[in-house]
């Protein structure tokens, strides 16, 4: 065994194990953030006049009566047991379904926004390193500063005003029409459902219902990719190999996919990790915007009404999924990038 591939190996164990440590961590802190902010679950059930026995009565069935210590060490001892409890709102309803049945609203919103940041970002990016010091690399720094600066809630509402209110040409507010059924569940993604059942039809109705959100969120990342692009591809243009490839002959468009645009996404691949935890950030803000029926949605929601337990399993989940892709992402860079030493 080779000692990079020993080195990749000791890498990969040693965030495996530290991953269970950062999820406990990650676990308290909303514990004990969702216990110190003001509210209470029961006043947002029962109203804030309700009697104070009939308050005391449901505070006990809830599991809220005990000393924070007692509900710490329960909620604990029920994680060990990959048991995230039941929801207080919902009265019973498990959050391990409510993510489930949420989760494929919101992972397939994140495929479609990644997709067109990349698409958007490597685009502008790559023109405007192959344009230094005109106007279109002006307008390339342009877009990623604003795109990257631009509130996501208000490019959301803004999209849905023209695109939506004046134009007409996107629905507002749902993930599919009401008159229409949607396609027979088997990967929870409308549109991947829609093709395995070879409906087209409703596919091009789902990505319909898609295509805004996604623009919305996709094109407020973009920036990140813009910007990462433009300044690794100029300087790998600049570089003595493709300096060596034009004096051989290569045709330029050879040179820019074969040698400095492969380089050049050696960063961006780096960044995915970190982009996808914004990503689920963005994704709060952009089902709210959009009344899109997600688990981002479905945080936010639980969050008003005082959930402790969805909104800590939601968030653990975000959690694990954030580590998960951020591994992932560190291998694949080590795969492609053969100087990398972990």
């Amino acid at each position: 065994m080779s000692n990079r591939l020993k080195s990749l190996l000791y890498y990969t164990l040693t965030r495996l194990l530290l991953a269970p440590l950062m999820l406990w961590l990650i676990a308290s802190l909303v514990f004990v953030l969702m216990r110190a902010t003001p509210g209470d679950p029961v006043d947002v059930i029962l109203g804030p006049k309700a009697p104070a026995a009939v308050k005391a009565a449901l505070r006990s069935q809830l599991g809220l009566s005990g000393s924070w210590w007692s509900q710490y060490m329960e909620y604990m001892n029920n994680m060990l047991h990959l048991d995230l409890g039941k929801s207080i709102a919902a009265r019973g309803q498990s959050v391990g379904k409510i993510i489930l049945d949420f989760f494929p609203a919101t992972a397939e919103l994140a495929v479609y926004s990644l997709i067109v940041a990349l698409v958007v970002g490597l685009t502008v990016g790559t023109i405007a390193a192959l344009r230094p010091n005109t106007a279109w690399d002006v307008g390339g720094r342009l877009f990623g500063i604003i795109t990257y600066s631009l509130p996501l809630f208000w490019v959301g509402m803004l999209l849905q005003l023209i695109l939506s209110v004046q134009l007409g040409w996107f629905p507002i507010g749902t993930r599919f029409p009401v008159t229409l059924t949607p396609p027979d569940r088997i990967t929870g993604f409308f549109t991947i459902d829609s093709i395995v059942h070879t409906d087209f039809q409703l596919f091009w109705t789902s990505l319909h219902y898609l295509a805004l959100p996604a623009i919305s969120l996709g094109v407020v990342i973009s920036g990140i990719f813009e910007r990462i692009v433009r300044v690794n591809l100029r300087q790998t243009l600049q570089s003595d190999y493709v300096e060596a490839a034009k004096a051989r002959g290569i045709t330029p468009r050879a040179i820019l996919f074969n040698h400095a645009l492969r380089n050049a996404m050696i960063p961006v691949i780096t960044v995915l990790g970190l982009t996808f935890a914004a990503l689920l950030g963005g994704a709060v803000l952009t089902e709210v915007t959009f009344s899109w029926p997600g688990l981002a949605n479905r945080l936010f929601e639980a969050l008003v009404s005082r959930d402790y337990p969805v909104v800590q399993g939601i968030v653990v989940f975000f959690a694990l999924i954030v580590v998960v892709v951020s591994i992932s992402i560190d291998l694949l860079n080590a795969w492609v990038d053969p100087r990398i030493r972990y």
